[in-house]
């Protein structure tokens, strides 16, 4: 075990393992039952946080006890060549969020460092409902950068397939050449989102491979006229609620327009109806440069919660 770090008075804090699954789960359950009124982050979510690739517990991560009980807990993401990094900070005690916050940016800064940056842009996700922690990372220079919403589809019994579309046709990728141009697909379709950062088709193959709650059979290619040009992918995100989760839905610039996105959208709702799920869920970012979010109005999809991603910029 590592050693244990300075911290606020009365409290220790090491770095997490795989063992510590149940416990942060159980830490963050309460503070977002607290914030939100239910636990919005499952076993999995923990689990695959800590074996993510790149990620490094002992260096990336820290969880603060009071006794045996944990009551903080804080992480830091590098979202590809250092410049930027995710933060996440989880505690209700004021002085335990002020020395998480040291940690992470501290952090962040190593990484960006490393990485030859003289600036590191760091994001941390705050519920809108949460005061306090929007009133801490205002005062550490934070400013809102985008606007999240989970939008939300619920299902009564079955629900049809989508109407055909001419010359589009929907498979699985479950094989290597529909999984690369569905990767393709990703990269292209994804330039200009806020935060996204492109990825090999190595990298972005094993962070799928490592996440529990994805099966290849949730990846689905959307051809047009016999072009690759749009993807789906389902995961058990919201299994715990009994709800499909849209990871991710991208169509190319040239083929926006025609009715792909729509088409496998409501693939996803019949496929989760069918497996008995109640609903589908997915997150829209607010200043997505494509109109996502009216899309999925015009579906039935509604609003259920609002997450600001707030963005600051520090040397290094």
């Amino acid at each position: 075990m590592s050693a244990v770090l300075t911290t606020p008075a009365g409290h220790t804090a090491r770095p997490p393992s795989l063992d510590d699954a149940a416990a942060i789960l159980r830490l963050v359950h309460a503070y977002t039952t607290a914030v939100v009124g239910f636990g919005d982050y499952t076993l999995d979510d923990v689990r695959d946080e800590l074996v993510r690739p790149g990620f490094d517990p002992a260096r990336d991560a820290w969880l603060v006890f009071d006794g045996d009980e944990p009551v903080g807990y804080g992480v830091v993401e590098n979202r590809g060549d250092g410049a930027r990094v995710d933060v996440d900070v989880t505690s209700s005690r004021p002085a335990v969020v002020d020395w998480l916050f040291e940690r992470v940016l501290a952090r962040a800064g190593e990484v960006a460092r490393a990485a030859g940056h003289a600036e590191v842009v760091v994001d941390q996700g705050v519920y809108r409902q949460d005061e306090a922690l929007r009133d801490k990372v205002a005062a550490l220079g934070f400013t809102v950068g985008t606007t999240f919403h989970r939008m939300r589809a619920d299902h009564a019994g079955d629900v049809p397939p989508p109407a055909p579309v001419g010359g589009l046709v929907l498979r699985p990728a479950v094989d290597d050449g529909a999984r690369r141009a569905a990767h393709a697909i990703w990269n292209e379709s994804f330039t200009g989102h806020f935060g996204f950062t492109p990825k090999t088709y190595d990298e972005w193959h094993e962070v799928q491979d490592r996440k529990s709650i994805f099966d290849w059979s949730g990846l689905w290619l959307a051809e047009l006229d016999g072009e690759p040009v749009g993807f789906l992918e389902r995961t058990d995100q919201f299994a715990d609620e009994n709800r499909g989760y849209v990871g991710h839905l991208g169509v190319l610039p040239a083929a926006r327009g025609r009715g792909v996105a729509g088409h496998l959208l409501r693939h996803a709702f019949h496929l989760d109806a069918a497996e008995g799920r109640v609903g589908t869920v997915l997150h829209v970012d607010s200043n997505n440069p494509t109109p996502a979010l009216g899309l999925y109005e015009s579906v039935g999809m509604r609003p259920v919660l609002v997450i600001d991603v707030w963005r600051g910029a520090f040397p290094t």
